[in-house]
């Protein structure tokens, strides 16, 4: 479980095929000395790589590396991203920890797409679209997590909704990189899904 408060972002360094998956390697940016994302990594601890739950496979002195099976890399936005890209990073949450932003799976639900981008002093205004499908789970003021990040909703339309991108995490997340067309992970709040489950159960 995670809180989608982005600890670090990293570069997504190497990437080599294994069968249908790939291994892939973040380190830090290059002049940005180490990957600092708190204690040491541990082999097998959970990690979001721009939002997706993954395991690292093996530490490295600047960065780790981890396994990503044929499914993660289609229906999230790692199959396609090159390297050097700017990845947004956040250890698994440990109990007592103050839960920031929600509770993020780690489970990309789908991949939206950015639509619009717009300056709003030192914020950035930005509008997406994503699935049709998970329209029905995203509201006005509610959570949702993008490439990792918790965001709040600031209004919704059909299967598009806009968000805004305060100065910190303009600057510590790959948010404030993207541009009209860019696309990333979307995971919609946990509790809307459940909410709509049960409502489904009872018509």
């Amino acid at each position: 479980m995670f809180t989608g408060l982005v600890a670090a972002t990293g570069v997504l360094a190497e990437r080599a095929a294994r069968g249908p998956g790939a291994r892939l390697v973040v380190r830090a940016a290059p002049g940005s000395g180490p990957l600092v994302l708190g204690e040491p990594l541990t082999l097998g601890e959970s990690i979001t790589v721009d939002g997706a739950c993954l395991s690292v496979t093996e530490v490295l002195p600047d960065g780790f590396a981890f396994d990503a099976t044929a499914e993660t890399l289609a229906r999230t936005t790692l199959g396609a991203r090159p390297t050097g890209a700017r990845v947004n990073l956040e250890r698994a949450l440990r109990a007592g920890d103050r839960l920031g932003g929600h509770l993020v799976s780690g489970h990309v639900d789908g991949v939206g797409t950015l639509e619009s981008r717009a300056e709003v002093g030192e914020a950035l205004a930005l509008g997406f679209t994503l699935p049709a499908p998970l329209a029905k789970y995203v509201a006005e003021k509610g959570s949702i997590a993008l490439n990792g990040a918790s965001m709040t909703v600031n209004a919704v339309r059909g299967a598009a909704f806009d968000v805004m991108v305060i100065p910190i995490t303009r600057r510590e997340t790959n948010l404030g990189d993207l541009r009209p067309g860019d696309r990333v992970n979307v995971e919609v709040d946990q509790v809307a899904r459940y909410v709509a489950r049960l409502m489904a159960r009872d018509e």
